[in-house]
């Protein structure tokens, strides 16, 4: 029976990743070890379950049939699972979680690695980077992202909290350049700026009755990584748009000064997805509700200092 049930996950992770390759990626085994499994179970079923050739795959009428029957199989499983791990409120298993790269490493991991802690069988999986995963299609149990959200109905978000952006420069700069009193004044001064997927990224700023005036830097400098973007500014190259929670302890050090503060700094959301599910696995419900429920204090701290 366990051989069974192995060769079942083995088959479904093999549909839903589309190639053997990434079916190994996803489950920790060689790609040899994948394809074995599904001949062992087409040899055992009598039927060819995929249509193989050297550059796809695809599944033939019976394996179609056997993948629709398997979900039906798992679903229930999962779901036993489930109301299990709720009884007893001890969480198991491997939690694979997308975030983005500076926000997750300092806002989201801590709270994540410290639920680890108090269960000592969660595994947990972070994955790092500010590209816009699928996450069915990566097999993410869980994303973290900020901003719009994507219109999907297989996904179910909730609101983690939010942050601000701030407008920041060097004392060397501003000793050099001088220091903007008003939006329009930006015009005039070098700017770091923000590279995402292509395109630099506008600044956003709140102004009355709820309308958001957007400023194109003048850019001096284009980078695709906030960090990278932070380090810029306070060696002097021009005036950047910074969340606060990236460069809170810079501002506090004098390292970097807060302009233009008679404006509120743009706020952005950031939001738990995973996928939609009639019963939600344990572990994913846990990750989610400590990160709604620290997440919101942490920024809240943050931006008090400043």
């Amino acid at each position: 029976m366990s051989d069974r049930l192995n060769g079942i996950s083995v088959f479904v992770t093999a549909v839903e990743a589309g190639n053997f390759a990434l079916a190994a990626s996803r489950l920790h085994l060689s790609r040899s070890a994948v394809g074995k499994t599904i001949a062992r179970l087409e040899q055992r079923l009598g039927v060819r379950l995929f249509h193989r050739t050297t550059r796809s795959q695809s599944l033939t009428d019976d394996g179609a049939l056997f993948y629709e029957r398997c979900l039906r199989a798992l679903e229930e499983i999962r779901t036993a699972e489930t109301l299990l791990e709720s009884g007893k409120r001890q969480v198991s298993g491997r939690l694979r979680v997308s975030m983005p790269v500076l926000f997750g490493r300092l806002c989201i991991a801590p709270i994540l690695t410290e639920l680890a802690r108090e269960h000592p069988q969660l595994e947990l999986e972070l994955s790092f980077n500010d590209r816009l995963v699928d996450m069915i299609e990566d097999g993410f149990d869980l994303v973290v992202r900020n901003g719009a959200l994507p219109d999907s109905a297989r996904l179910v978000a909730r609101r983690l909290g939010n942050h601000h952006m701030a407008f920041c420069a060097s004392p060397a700069y501003l000793a050099r350049c001088g220091e903007p009193t008003t939006l329009d004044a930006l015009a005039q001064h070098d700017a770091v700026a923000y590279l995402r997927s292509g395109t630099i990224r506008n600044w956003e700023v709140p102004l009355e009755q709820g309308e958001t005036r957007l400023i194109a830097p003048r850019a001096r400098l284009v980078m695709d990584d906030l960090q990278a973007l932070a380090d810029a500014t306070m060696a002097g190259f021009g005036i950047g748009w910074l969340p606060c929670w990236l460069v809170r302890d810079q501002l506090l050090s004098g390292e970097l000064v807060r302009v233009l503060q008679q404006y509120p700094g743009a706020e952005f959301n950031a939001h738990a997805l995973w996928p939609h599910t009639p019963h939600l696995p344990l572990k994913v419900r846990l990750a989610v509700d400590a990160l709604a429920n620290k997440l919101p204090a942490s920024m809240a701290l943050i931006e008090a200092q400043l």
